[in-house]
């Protein structure tokens, strides 16, 4: 018998997630989603055949596992209204809410609530991502389990044992997608300096860009190994790899990813002061 799995919020993440369980045969009647706009729920009802409600205690009657799929600055009010029936019933809490400790939500829910706080990226969307997952002592074996069987539908899951690590993750994959993307429009500018009309430089640089992802998943040799196999000695690939490392590229990657690090710690901080 599957598990009741109630949403609450049904936007973007939510919709890809619920897509997901229902290319994966999980019954449409066991996913329940709850969202204030009824015109978000009929379309949910009508394309997955799940159930869908405007109020978001009808929504967890009954759930086994609730996904929290609302955005950071309403998270409190919402819990805080939930927190009653979840103390109730016990069910199975899953944040996917960035920037907020599963101890700060816990504590709106009442207390004392089995959580597993979740770290997804923009391609989950296309069931491309990255999540990262930490689960707290409360969550049993077949819980994380269950957690793992829902995020793993937008894509790979990476799980760490202590919550700060998801800092790392915000840093990494979270924010990442942001990182190649700027890195291609750096590379689609410079080709149209180079020459290259718009569209040659757009098809280029994405083309490029998926097949060394590609082979980067693809390969059993590392990142370093691929890029010495492109990189002739004397060749134009080693002229630019040397002008990179000129350039401090690595330093400047490092020093990236710690001020995101950096900025994860101090929202989590803000958004987890009670109002």
């Amino acid at each position: 018998m599957s598990q009741t799995i109630t949403f609450i919020g049904g936007g973007n993440m939510a919709t890809s997630l619920i897509a997901g369980l229902i290319s994966n045969d999980y019954p449409a009647e066991d996913i329940h989603v709850a969202d204030p706009e009824q015109s978000k729920c009929d379309a949910l009802k009508a394309q997955y055949g799940v159930k869908a409600f405007t109020d978001n205690q009808q929504a967890i009657i009954d759930a086994d596992i609730i996904v929290l799929a609302v955005k950071p600055q309403v998270m409190q009010t919402v819990c805080k209204t939930l927190a009653t029936s979840v103390q109730a019933t016990q069910p199975l809490v899953i944040s996917i809410a960035a920037g907020l400790l599963s101890k700060d939500i816990s504590r709106w829910l009442g207390g004392d609530v089995s959580m597993v706080r979740c770290m997804p990226n923009t391609p989950s969307l296309l069931n491309a991502g990255a999540t990262g997952l930490f689960a707290n002592d409360k969550v049993s074996s077949e819980q994380k389990q269950q957690a793992d069987q829902i995020l793993s539908t937008a894509g790979i899951n990476v799980w760490v044992d202590s919550e700060n690590l998801l800092d790392a993750v915000t840093a990494v994959s979270g924010s990442g997608p942001a990182y190649y993307f700027l890195f291609m429009e750096a590379m689609q500018d410079a080709a149209i300096k180079l020459g290259l009309n718009k569209d040659q430089a757009q098809q280029l640089t994405l083309q490029t860009a998926l097949g060394a992802a590609r082979m980067a998943v693809e390969s059993d040799d590392d990142a370093a190994i691929l890029r010495a196999k492109v990189t002739s000695k004397g060749g134009t690939t080693e002229q630019a790899i040397n002008t990179f490392e000129a350039k401090q590229l690595r330093d400047i990657v490092m020093q990236s990813m710690q001020a995101a690090n950096d900025k994860a710690i101090e929202l989590a901080d803000i958004l987890g002061k009670d109002e």
